[in-house]
């Protein structure tokens, strides 16, 4: 009875400190939409008129995760992702880029539902935005800055490729409050809105395509 009880312990214990943990890598695209943005590289005349920005835009998203298993279906995980986009349009005064690019730590968890060979994943999470603006239009080059927040609603699927590698593919909603972009406290300013300060606030949706491996 003894030696049962013992190798009872032994068990729960080696659950508790060896949890399953998962690493996912990742690359995809976001259908995102920044109204203030649109606006701004419309209304100020940077988009041609035949070359007018819709209300929403495609970027690249990259992305790798790590979660733990903290009960039967429920898993905690931190997320590092980053989104990047472009504008580049001719004008009768040259050639004006816009460049942005969103690092997106977020804390996420997970309802999980598993069986032989796959899992899905249903969840979200919070996170601090980091936004770096690059504005160049020569001879001025103008890079802005700001700090954030998000909500992240997630779905996630993983299909075995072997005992510990899987195929993953994840659809994201982001919306993110990414502030007002400033250089030297002075934000970008539409001035066909009675010099509204332009603001990067952004709502996405997102499928990304990776590698998950489970130890």
């Amino acid at each position: 009875m003894k030696n049962v009880s013992v190798f009872i312990l032994f068990l729960l214990f080696s659950n508790i400190a060896l949890p399953q943990v998962s690493i996912r890598g990742g690359m995809g695209i976001n259908l995102i939409s920044i109204p203030s943005l649109k606006d701004y590289l419309n209304d100020s005349h940077f988009a041609p008129v035949d070359n007018q920005v819709g209300s929403f835009g495609t970027a690249v998203i990259f992305s790798g995760e790590a979660t733990t298993r903290v009960a039967e279906s429920y898993e905690i995980g931190v997320e590092l992702a980053y989104l990047y986009n472009s504008y580049t349009f001719s004008t009768s005064n040259g050639q004006y880029n816009l460049t942005y690019g969103i690092l997106m730590p977020t804390i996420t968890n997970y309802y999980v539902i598993e069986g032989q060979g796959y899992n899905f994943k249903f969840g979200g999470g919070l996170g601090i935005r980091f936004i770096n603006v690059n504005e160049t239009y020569l001879p001025s080059v103008n890079i802005l800055k700001s700090i954030g927040f998000g909500i992240l609603l997630r779905a996630t699927g993983n299909t075995a490729l072997s005992s510990n590698v899987f195929a993953n593919i994840t659809g994201d909603i982001r919306y993110d409050i990414n502030g007002e972009p400033k250089n030297n406290g002075i934000p970008l300013q539409n001035s066909a809105a009675n010099n509204s300060n332009v603001n990067f606030n952004s709502f996405s949706l997102g499928l990304t395509l990776g590698i998950t491996y489970i130890f």
